[in-house]
């Protein structure tokens, strides 16, 4: 996994000049794969617990009926494996019915952009402990504070952004 900064200018690339428009439509939506249980790792520091009550037996017989409606979010690692960005309990509950494979969309991003997506995606939870809660919003603005973009705390002001000038 590079952390090259990409780009956008705008322009179109030679491949989607002799793209249909729904080839280009295709080609904006997320890619979503089977990935092997084995290849997914937790996301370090996840402070929601995967609980076994009612909500997980629902989601397993939901699971067992249907599959897995929403896939789960992960993120490449530099070693070939993932890591789990959004989905904990959908990966439990495959476990637990002997699955070997879940549908996961794979998405390139920073740590940070992980984290921020990784609470986000809880908050609807029915049961969220207040520990759990006060944890990952601690670690959500952290993750936002890291940023690109974001204004040092050395910032003198609104209007200088951290100017030095020749004598300092």
């Amino acid at each position: 996994m590079k952390n090259e900064t990409k780009i956008d200018l705008g322009l179109t690339g030679y491949d989607e000049m002799f793209m249909t428009d729904q080839g280009r439509a295709e080609n904006k939506l997320p890619r979503i794969y089977d990935i092997p249980l084995q290849k997914i790792d937790d996301f370090p520091d996840h402070p929601f617990k995967v609980r076994m009550d009612e909500d997980m037996n629902q989601l397993v017989e939901s699971v067992r009926d249907r599959g897995i409606i929403n896939p789960i979010l992960l993120r490449p690692k530099e070693d070939g494996r993932y890591e789990i960005v959004s989905g904990h309990r959908r990966r439990k509950a495959c476990e637990l019915l002997g699955q070997d494979t879940i549908r996961a969309e794979i998405r390139e991003m920073s740590r940070d952009e992980a984290i921020i997506i990784m609470v986000e995606s809880n908050l609807h939870r029915s049961v969220i402990l207040p520990s759990e809660k006060a944890f990952s919003y601690k670690m959500r603005m952290e993750a936002i504070k890291r940023l690109p973009g974001r204004p040092s705390k050395e910032n003198s002001g609104p209007v200088v952004q951290n100017f030095k000038g020749p004598n300092r």
